[in-house]
């Protein structure tokens, strides 16, 4: 039990570490000391020390031997890449998710773009909301495509880029185009035509990453 408890913290400390990189709050460049982080989680030197180790495995920390762990974060480079790779597995979901979509997730996604919508018209349009919707309508279409390979995949690019996505939606103009995308992606799905649901994702990860100016 003891030993469940260890992994489960450690698994917790990476997890808010990996999101506090990948959301802004540690920079590219700053130090991440064992000791500062464990005051602030309320853990010991251990499960940081670790975290930091699996951190680097990811690309999103250096360690520096005998100096410290420095965040390397998400260059715009990496980003460029992930949209370049995500724009084809994102296809390759919405045809799976064409073959093996359920009703109930039919349904969750019409209601996804209906509150996306309602949030967009209001007067003072959250970004932050429509910026969470975006990614629940992703979210669903991962787990329709019926792959556990796929959902963990286009999730863990999903959370590299979540910096970049929010700037995306951000864009009162961009977000309108966007839920318009979904739209079109969610009426392929549903007439089981496969081959322009491919193409609609595609086609629409490729225009996220021309809304950011990311160069080829």
């Amino acid at each position: 039990m003891e030993e469940y408890e260890d992994r489960s913290l450690r698994g917790k400390v990476f997890e808010k570490l990996r999101e506090d990189i990948l959301s802004g709050v540690y920079k590219e460049k700053e130090e991440l000391r064992e000791v500062s982080v464990g005051e602030e989680l309320g853990v010991s030197r251990t499960p940081v020390r670790e975290a930091l180790r699996k951190l680097e495995l990811e690309g999103l920390v250096r360690i520096i031997p005998n100096k410290g762990a420095y965040v390397t974060g998400i260059t715009q480079e990496d980003v460029r890449d992930i949209y370049k790779i995500r724009s084809i597995l994102e296809g390759l979901c919405a045809r799976w998710a064409t073959e093996h979509i359920t009703e109930e997730q039919l349904t969750e996604l019409e209601e996804i773009l209906l509150l996306s919508e309602f949030h967009l018209k209001k007067k003072d349009a959250c970004a932050e909301q429509v910026s969470v919707l975006d990614g629940r309508f992703h979210k669903v279409l991962y787990e329709a495509s019926n792959s556990r390979i796929m959902e963990h995949v286009l999730s863990d690019f999903h959370k590299y880029v979540k910096m970049a996505r929010r700037m995306s939606v951000g864009s009162k103009n961009r977000a309108e185009k966007s839920i318009q995308e979904h739209k079109e992606i969610l009426e392929a799905i549903k007439k089981k035509d496969a081959d322009m649901a491919e193409q609609l994702a595609n086609r629409h990860i490729m225009n996220v990453m021309a809304n950011l100016h990311i160069e080829e």
